[in-house]
């Protein structure tokens, strides 16, 4: 089988196709024929040694798979041979076959395509987990979304309409914006390139509250970082829910006098902590989450999808922050 592997730390240029042995479960595992792998932040950061698991090499990235059950490790019942399921997998997923934990495995729903299914429960649960579970979102308040044109933060937008919120997505470009708009959100801001001085931090807060009303934010979901953190902060209601999702723009610094002045929470956003730690919470939210694409409320945007031997190619337009929704490699 073929695999686009990581021999050493550094960028998507640094990734091999080889051909690796066929994988053979292990007891409590399953091997999956891979159909789709979903690309997510996650694997920017693991093949440079920055991500909070740091593999053996050599090891393919890919977090998020979909694929069909080919083989059952000893004690392995819950799944059969030719289930199609959808693999949780930390890294491994860019290659034709992979052996997965079977507790990682998600039935698919029959309707659902690989690719659709691959870009799901990563950004999905991720959003879900962020804005039912730690920021309590109710109907009627207002959800900032920073980065709301890419994966996980354009599954907040669409999770915090069938929330019932008014949703605000917040972006660096105009096609970026009016991609978010078409997808849900009932407002937005292009914000400009960081990083910012003290005045550019200012005006950029200002937009931010301009865009949000008088009452400010009640939830905001930054998967963004950086300084757009800080200028962010500022435009949140009294008693707002800041959540902590990510950082391509760097790890942001803040005054700690602002959650003070808003009476406000900063959340941590950990859905695979969360997932490991309580499974059985994490099952009920994927139950809704199916439920909800079945309605039709929500539903992977695949701009791109790219054969294996260019998965490097689709990690480094992650890396980009050129995307559009979600980018998938298909295997051929």
């Amino acid at each position: 089988m073929k695999a686009l592997l990581s021999k050493s730390p550094g960028g998507p240029d640094t990734l091999v196709l080889e051909e690796r042995p066929a994988p053979q479960p292990g007891p409590g595992e399953v091997v999956l024929q891979v159909k789709a792998c979903g690309v997510n932040f996650p694997d920017v950061l693991i093949i440079q040694d920055m991500y909070q698991f740091k593999p053996p090499r050599p090891f393919a990235p890919g977090s998020e798979v979909a694929g069909i059950v080919t083989a059952l490790g000893e004690g392995v019942s819950h799944i059969k041979l030719g289930d199609r399921v959808i693999g949780s997998t930390g890294w491994g997923g860019m290659s034709e076959a992979m052996a997965v934990a079977a507790g990682r495995c998600i039935p698919m729903p029959d309707a659902m395509p690989f690719d659709e299914a691959a870009a799901f429960i990563m950004t999905y649960g991720t959003s879900h987990h962020a804005l039912k579970d730690r920021a309590q979102l109710k109907a009627g308040e207002t959800l900032l979304v920073l980065g709301a044109a890419g994966g996980v933060g354009l599954a907040a937008v669409e999770l915090g309409k069938a929330a019932g919120a008014r949703v605000i997505a917040a972006v660096s470009s105009q096609e970026k914006l009016d991609f978010a708009l078409a997808h849900g959100a009932d407002a937005g801001v292009v914000y400009p390139r960081g990083p910012f001085d003290k005045e550019g931090s200012k005006a950029l807060a200002e937009s931010f509250k301009q865009a949000c009303g008088p009452k400010g934010a009640d939830v905001i979901y930054d998967a963004v970082g950086g300084d757009y953190a800080e200028a962010a902060l500022r435009a949140i209601a009294w008693e707002g829910r800041f959540l902590v999702v990510g950082f391509p723009a760097g790890i942001p610094k803040i005054p700690l006098n602002l959650p003070l002045l808003k009476a406000c929470q900063i959340v941590g956003v950990f859905w695979g902590a969360f997932a490991q730690r309580d499974p059985a919470a994490n099952r009920a939210n994927n139950h809704e989450l199916f439920q909800l694409y079945a309605k039709g409320a929500i539903k992977p945007q695949i701009s791109e999808r790219f054969p294996l031997a260019r998965g490097g190619e689709a990690i480094a337009r992650l890396a980009g922050r050129s995307a559009l929704g979600k980018l998938v490699v298909v295997m051929e």
